[in-house]
């Protein structure tokens, strides 16, 4: 049976997260320490005692959530047949697929946070969920809010059937929700995010995260990662470092990404991170599968 390593990203963090991991194992402590190092702060800090407003920024949310998903991977003893992260969490499975060193992977992660951190601030925008109505009905959506009201809105996370994010100009964003609820979905939300992700609101950090793509050092993956972008394997740094890039602007393909390890044998899915948010994903994708949790 293959076993799929699935890590989560933004929105799993919580102030204490990973604390007993960090007091329990001396390798956890010591990766701990060594990412402070890294980054000149005390991300530590920030995660075992907040404040919740601080962690929450995406500048240091990332890192966290990165720092703790990979610490966890690195203190167990098994090994994926395959690997996957939503948005963020990406770059913890390139790690854990040995095509990215752990400190060019924080250092990139830093300063993706921070590049996105800044685009949310300089063009300001929203997410919103859509709940019960099919993706291409979504899609439909964005594109006539979008040409009501002249501005951008489009599908950020594929997250499962029937649950969708979609991200862009705030009003254009409100438009939406409310035609979603008029075409009688489920549940319609404004989410309470920094920027809008995954759409075309994030050109502004594109030029810094390329040029950082450009300098890291990524190799060939020993594990396949199937990636946000394409929602397809892929082990070769070119086009590792290409799926990077694009996935910043472009929305988060993870239903096709758990139906494509499912067709490619996997039946195990462990997510390894904080929070249970994939759990619940492939829960609501796949049937007849094994779905667990290291958190």
């Amino acid at each position: 049976m293959k076993k799929a390593f699935i890590f989560p990203g933004q929105g799993s963090q919580f102030v204490g997260m990973a604390k007993d991991l960090y007091e329990s194992d001396d390798k956890i402590t010591s990766r701990f320490k060594e990412a402070d190092d890294i980054l000149g702060y005390s991300l530590t800090d920030i995660m075992f005692n907040g404040p919740e407003e601080v962690l929450k920024q995406t500048v240091h949310t990332q890192p966290a959530i990165f720092l703790h998903s990979v610490a966890l991977f690195e203190s167990m003893d098994e090994q994926p047949d395959m690997t996957a992260g939503h948005s963020l969490g990406e770059f913890s499975a390139l790690v854990a697929s040995g095509a990215l060193e752990f400190k060019e992977a924080i250092e990139l992660v830093a300063l993706r946070g921070k590049l996105m951190q800044r685009a949310g601030s300089e063009n300001e925008g929203s997410m919103a969920a859509i709940i019960g109505m099919e993706d291409e009905a979504v899609d439909q959506v964005c594109k006539d809010a979008e040409s009501l009201v002249q501005k951008p809105v489009v599908p950020a996370n594929y997250n499962c059937p029937g649950q969708l994010v979609i991200s862009g100009d705030k009003e254009a964003v409100e438009k939406a929700v409310e035609m979603a609820k008029e075409k009688g979905c489920r549940l319609a939300k404004m989410l309470p995010v920094s920027g809008a992700f995954h759409s075309p609101l994030m050109r502004p950090a594109l030029e810094g995260l390329r040029s950082k793509l450009e300098q890291v050092q990524i190799d060939k993956a020993d594990i396949p990662v199937y990636s946000n972008y394409t929602a397809l394997p892929t082990s070769e740094p070119d086009k590792i470092r290409e799926n990077l890039e694009n996935q910043l602007m472009n929305p988060v393909q993870w239903t096709k990404t758990m139906q494509n390890m499912y067709a490619d044998g996997a039946r195990a899915f462990i997510e390894i991170g904080p929070g249970k948010v994939l759990q619940g994903l492939v829960k609501r994708t796949l049937k007849n599968v094994e779905i667990n949790g290291y958190q």
